[in-house]
Order: C-alpha cells, then sequence, then structure tokens
C-alpha cells in the first residue's frame, strides 16, 4: 500500500533518529532504547521480544525481521545471530546493532537487501549475557571475569553435548536459547565471540567416530560448513589471509574445524547442529576481546558484506513439505539425505517442513514416516542462493492420513553411545540412527 506524502516524511524522520547510531559500547538501557527505537519506526518489518532472562534479571532481547516478522511463514527460513556470549567479547554485540541499522535503513531503497528481508526471517540478539558484559568495568583485550554470566559460568561450555556428559548447570541464558531453538525452524545461524580472526565450525569436540585421532572432528555435513565458513571469511575485509593475531597460530583460508582449534565441551554450535537441526558456526572477530570504541567503526566496515552474505546461506539446498494423502502436514517425519545420517535424525516442523542445507549436486532424498514405507527423491540442487529460495522438493505419502505421534532425541552424549557400540559390533552411523528412531517412536 502505498503512503502519502505526510506517512512518508514521517517515516524518513523515524528512520533518520534511528540511523544515529553512534559507534560506542552501548549498555543494557541504552541498546534495549534503541531496539525498541528501531521496532518504532519499523512496526511491520520487524517484532521485538525477550526469550527469557539473566541470572540478574535482565532481558534477553530478540529483533526479529522479516516480511512476516511476528510469526513462521511455511517456506521461508529462519535464521539468526547470537553475540556477546562471552560478556568480555564485545565488537559483535555492536556489529549486530549497526547490521540492524544497515537492514532497516536499506529495505525497500537496496534491491538486495529488500529480498533478503522478504524471503528470510532474521532473528538478532545481540547479547546473551547482559550481565557478564556489565561486569567488565575494565576492558581487557585478552581475559576478564566479564567472560561468565553472574554465577560464574561459560555459557559456550553449559549445553548439553553429544560426546561426553556435560555435568554443569544449566544456567538461565542457556535454557533460554534452548527454549528458543526448539520454538523456532531455525536453518542458519552463527554466534559472535572475539579474541581471536577465524570462522570455526562442527565439530567442537569429538571421539574416533567422528575422526579426533586424526586431530579433526567431522560432521556429516562438513562440505557445508566449510563453504559457510569461507563465505564469510572470504566476504570479510581480511579473515581470509588467515594470518590469525600472532605468528604462532595461521587458519587457512580464515577458517578451522573447531576441534582441530582446540576441544571444546558444551559448546553451543554443536548443540544447534545435533539437537537443533540448525547448522551453526562460531565467528571470532576481534584480536582484542573489548577493544576501544574507537575502533568499532573499521570492525563494522570489515564485517558489513560478511554478515550479510552469510545470511543468504540459508537458502542453500532444498526444502518442502511433507504431507498425507489429504494434503496435511505430517510433523515429525523423517528427512535426510543419503549418505549423511544425522545422528538426531532431522525431522518436520509442525507445519510438515523440512530444510536441508546442501551444496549444489545431484542427492537422493529420503524421507519417511515411521510405520510406512520410505520415499526417495532424487534432486539435482543449483545454487540458488542469489535467488532467494531453495530448491523445494514436496513429499505426499498417499497411505498416511494419521500423523506420528512427537518424538524427540535423548540429550545424552549420543557420540559416545556410538563409540561404545563401535568398539563391540562395529554398527553404522546408519544403525546408530535406526536405533535412535524406534527409541523415539516407542517412547
Amino acid at each position: 500500500m502505498r503512503t502519502g506524502a505526510g506517512e512518508a516524511v514521517g517515516v524518513l524522520c523515524l528512520v533518520s533518529l534511528v540511523a544515529a547510531l553512534d559507534y560506542k559500547y552501548h549498555h543494557s538501557e541504552e541498546l534495549e532504547a534503541y531496539l525498541k527505537e528501531v521496532h518504532a519506526a519499523h512496526p511491520a518489518l520487524t517484532h521485538l521480544h525477550s526469550i527469557g532472562r539473566s541470572v540478574e534479571g535482565r532481558d534477553l532481547w530478540v529483533l526479529v525481521l522479516g516480511r512476516f516478522p511476528t510469526q513462521h511463514k511455511i517456506g521461508i527460513p529462519e535464521f539468526k545471530y547470537v553475540a556477546n556470549m562471552h560478556g568480555d567479547e564485545t565488537v559483535g554485540r555492536e556489529i549486530l546493532l549497526h547490521l540492524i541499522e544497515h537492514l532497516v535503513t536499506s529495505y525497500g531503497r537496496d534491491p538486495a537487501i529488500t529480498r533478503l528481508l522478504n524471503n528470510t526471517r532474521i532473528h538478532i540478539m545481540p547479547t546473551m549475557n547482559p550481565d557478564g558484559f556489565e561486569a567488565t568495568v575494565v576492558p581487557d583485550c585478552y581475559y576478564s571475569r566479564g567472560r561468565y554470566n553472574k554465577n560464574g559460568e561459560d555459557l559456550n561450555r553449559n549445553f548439553p553435548d553429544a560426546f561426553e556428559n556435560n555435568n554443569n548447570i544449566i544456567q538461565p541464558e542457556t535454557q533460554a536459547v534452548i527454549n528458543w531453538i526448539k520454538n523456532e525452524t531455525f536453518v542458519l545461524s552463527a554466534n559472535l565471540h572475539g579474541g581471536a580472526l577465524v570462522a570455526s565450525y562442527t565439530f567442537d569436540n569429538g571421539n574416533s567416530v567422528t575422526g579426533t585421532s586424526n586431530g579433526y572432528s567431522r560432521s556429516p555435513d562438513d562440505d557445508v560448513f566449510i563453504h559457510l565458513a569461507k563465505t564469510y571469511s572470504f566476504n570479510h575485509a581480511s579473515m581470509y589471509k588467515g594470518t590469525g593475531c600472532d605468528s604462532k597460530q595461521t587458519f587457512p583460508d580464515g577458517i578451522t574445524n573447531g576441534y582441530s582449534w582446540y576441544q571444546l565441551e558444551g559448546g553451543m554450535q554443536d548443540y544447534n547442529y545435533v539437537w537443533g537441526q540448525c547448522f551453526e558456526i562460531t565467528l571470532e572477530l576481534s584480536c582484542c576481546k573489548y577493544p576501544p570504541a574507537e575502533q568499532l567503526e573499521k570492525f563494522w566496515r570489515d564485517n558489513k558484506v560478511a554478515l550479510v552474505e552469510y545470511i543468504k546461506q540459508v537458502h542453500l539446498g532444498v526444502k518442502g513439505q511433507v504431507t498425507d494423502k489429504n494434503g496435511n502436514p505430517i510433523p515429525n517425519a523423517i528427512v535426510e539425505a543419503k549418505g549423511r545420517p544425522h545422528i538426531c535424525p532431522y525431522r518436520t516442523n509442525e507445519h510438515g517442513e523440512y530444510f536441508l542445507l546442501l551444496l549444489p549436486g545431484k542427492y537422493v532424498i529420503n524421507a519417511t514416516v515411521p510405520g510406512f514405507k520410505s520415499m526417495l527423491k532424487t534432486v539435482d540442487i543449483p545454487d540458488n542462493t542469489a535467488n532467494f529460495s531453495a530448491l523445494k522438493q514436496d513429499f505426499s505419502f498417499p497411505e498416511v492420513s494419521v500423523k506420528p505421534s512427537s518424538a524427540s532425541c535423548p540429550r545424552t552424549p549420543l557420540y559416545q553411545e556410538l563409540e561404545r557400540s563401535s568398539a563391540a559390533v562395529k554398527p553404522t552411523l546408519h544403525m546408530l540412527v535406526l536405533v535412535i528412531v524406534t527409541i523415539s517412536i516407542f517412547k
């Protein structure tokens, strides 16, 4: 709908007001005020909500941007950025605010940003650890107590782990993110850190099943993760050079497998991939964890293109719906690409939707409704990221007229269980997946 001249002037005034975002550190009250200003200026394009509270009671704000910001729409993938989970790693917190500004002020003016927002639902959480940020009184390049939450817990060691039992008590901030992941159909994500300059990808932890004897923990989608990490590093001003932060440590192409860098238990990116059906990488954006505010403008310029290009990768691969003979959606159907089964099988959401991130090429997609014969379809996947839509491939089960019961994957060290079984009977990953599916059905 067209706006009248008066309305247009009013919108421009609001945009110019919001666009006055300074290159400085925004503390909790200022950050909240800015997000509310953006939402007030762009109510049809944004949705602001808190997914929970920190230990000290601060809101964990998320701004959602897109043509349908308030709710999921069939066929439109969900993307998220999370920053500042270590409270003293601050660059990501600020550049996400500038990304918000860039997106809302470019909508309707920049064709690529407009198409991106029309075809993607983007969730931005500038800070997962507001208490840690506020506790960092004296900024330091290397370490401060602000890394942890108010309870002294490292939030990036606090998630359930697929390789070993994580006995740490789950913190309020962590639980809020776990619930958030469960309630949305996230497809792609990145979490923003500081202290290095590299894009790190799954797995962060590992065992013999994922190849750690070779110093690398490989996921079934290793090729996709390498592509995602390179997408960011090669669109960054300097990350792709791989020089790192000192002469002792270099990262070819500016990327690394997480385990190859250092082993990490209870990390958020592995949790997203195993239990959230969401591909997440970790972006280390600054050698100094908490650099002077005067450097923030350069950090924004260095990351601006990469942040946008990475979001576009949510449109890689194939997507579709699984329906019954009456055209009704079938939730909890398993949809996987043949040859790359996930230890926690990827399932359709309540709308019967699935999203699989895959590089261009030919694949066999296997859709399974428990208790019925699987359906296989061969697809030739192009690179559709420039078109802002993955290849669409639906599945219809003519003999199915009932919805399968809800199924969940146990949050136990699944790869540890597989390693133990492997030592005894040498099963394949496919066999373990079958066991997990069977457990889920009869649970």
